[in-house]
């Protein structure tokens, strides 16, 4: 399922719900932007960033991973990222955070002890699969929720957001755009299932028209044949399998198989 798309979109367009996630409710949204800068001297570019405005430097910076798999070299990769990205943006900000955002707990590599002061003073891990699923929680945290949750119980977790989103949001823009980011969510849920049959099951007809809608029908391809032998991933992810172990059973190199990961998930 390819939630990363949508998870980047969705806090970009709807920047309280991250906010909400990381139990900074009270954080106005309206000061920072989200970005995904790019380090050209090494030729990658940041996941997502909150940056705030000009005039609210005292407020952190936060960098954000979403992370589905295991890597055993996550840690050394994002925190090297980000001094180089200090190195060349020279952000004027003293305060900010790693936010990693695991889908589950599993997924997680412990982070090597040689960073055990930037873990304590900088590093806020999220688990999706332990956010509180109480029906008082905020539409923020359910539609969180609703990118890990399994295919059986998604369809009436969908259905309760809407029916939240329809009640709550008196924004008639803001509603559009919170039922298109569900809809998507279960889009990629039922791959099986077409985006006609998707509205049906939700009673819903708020997607179309809407740039996710086109982001999806643009990433409709055929499989290739390298698509075909990389099926097995997946599956070896669900094992509990970190991305060096993959690799090796697959007998390719480990960029390949994060590349591939990356884009699946």
């Amino acid at each position: 399922m390819k939630t990363d798309v949508i998870f980047y979109e969705l806090i970009k367009e709807l920047p309280q719900i991250f906010f909400e996630i990381i139990e900074k409710p009270e954080t106005n949204p309206n000061i920072y932007t989200f970005t995904a800068p790019e380090i050209k001297q090494q030729s990658f570019r940041l996941d997502g960033l909150f940056s705030p405005a000009k005039g609210f430097e005292s407020e952190p910076l936060y960098f954000v991973e979403l992370q589905t798999y295991k890597d055993e070299e996550f840690y050394e990769r994002l925190f090297g990222e980000i001094f180089v990205y200090f190195r060349q943006y020279k952000p004027a900000n003293s305060d900010w955070y790693a936010i990693v955002i695991y889908d589950r707990r599993i997924h997680e590599t412990p982070p090597h002890p040689r960073y055990r002061v930037l873990i304590e003073q900088h590093l806020r891990c999220i688990y999706l699969n332990e956010l509180s699923t109480r029906p008082e929680d905020s539409l923020g945290i359910g539609i969180a929720k609703l990118f890990i949750e399994v295919p059986t119980k998604a369809t009436s977790l969908a259905q309760q957001l809407i029916n939240q989103a329809k009640e709550n949001l008196p924004d008639e823009n803001l509603q559009k755009k919170v039922l298109a980011f569900i809809q998507a969510i279960v889009f990629y849920k039922f791959p099986n299932l077409t985006l006609e049959e998707i509205e049906a099951m939700l009673d819903l007809d708020a997607f179309k028209n809407t740039r996710l809608y086109e982001s999806i029908l643009a990433k409709t391809k055929p499989e290739t044949e390298l698509e075909t032998k990389l099926k097995l991933v997946s599956k070896c992810v669900d094992k509990g399998m970190s991305i060096q172990e993959i690799a090796e059973f697959l007998e390719l190199d480990v960029d390949t198989i994060r590349k591939y990961l990356q884009e699946q998930s």
